[in-house]
């Protein structure tokens, strides 16, 4: 390795499972022993998203600190979403790369690792890009909203990335520039990522493939809702108001 290389993996918690914590420690370990020979040194950041369950105690969050020595831990009471989550994470740590999932790692190794890799010898933003096999493991409603996005983002957007909803990304400063300008709280910050580094660096497609047994979760009416409200307005930026894409300080 010829220079030193620091990334920081941040996830968001909010009401995680029962035994949480010794789970996400496992496979952080496994992940940073499979990118030991690219990078010199992983760090874990978690950000409790406002949660409300009984597995999110100070306890559970000290018995986290036990597991893994050096975990970053940043909390706060209202739930404001996986975007906010991760902007407070990106924000409050410095390193050469950064690299955003979920707290269940449902990626497999060789995917995070590809993730990695393009980060590190390509710099800018490397996005993952979900095979057509991902939609055979995931319930009707979650593989047509997706497939909708997807459509959406090759025939309205014309963006040269078109799975801006895969939860695995890394980028470097640059790409974490354009991290801070996203104003989704939810979902859909995602999309606005992908549409704001279209026009400011480069963007890296990376196939990955979801680890065996994931679980998904359920998306409620609200979260629908207010993400319908922010794609129209996704699409008003696109379409009516392009300026509004542009990075910040520009005229």
């Amino acid at each position: 390795m010829s220079k030193t290389f620091n990334l920081k993996v941040i996830v968001p918690c909010y009401n995680p499972p029962a035994d949480w914590e010794p789970s996400l420690v496992e496979k952080f370990i496994r992940f940073r022993e499979s990118v030991a020979d690219l990078v010199t040194e992983v760090g874990l950041v978690v950000v409790n998203d406002g949660s409300t369950s009984g597995q999110t105690t100070e306890t559970n969050f000290n018995r986290l600190k036990q597991l893994l020595p050096g975990v970053t831990v940043i909390s706060y009471q209202e739930n404001r979403g996986k975007g906010y989550a991760l902007r407070q994470g990106v924000v409050a740590v410095k390193a050469d790369g950064y690299l955003v999932t979920d707290a269940d790692f449902p990626y497999d190794l060789p995917s995070m690792r590809r993730v990695v890799e393009t980060l590190v010898q390509k710099g800018g933003i490397a996005a993952g890009n979900r095979h057509e096999e991902y939609y055979d493991k995931v319930p009707t409603f979650r593989r047509q909203l997706s497939k909708t996005f997807r459509w959406f983002l090759r025939n309205v957007f014309r963006q040269p990335i078109t799975d801006s909803q895969c939860g695995l990304k890394a980028f470097d400063e640059a790409g974490k520039a354009v991290f801070m300008q996203t104003t989704i709280d939810r979902f859909l910050f995602d999309l606005e990522f992908l549409m704001l580094a279209s026009k400011q660096t480069t963007v890296h497609p990376v196939p990955v493939e979801l680890r065996e047994g994931v679980v998904f979760s359920q998306m409620g009416l609200k979260i629908l809702s207010t993400e319908g409200g922010n794609f129209l307005n996704l699409i008003s930026r696109a379409w009516l108001r392009p300026g509004s894409l542009k990075p910040k300080n520009n005229p």
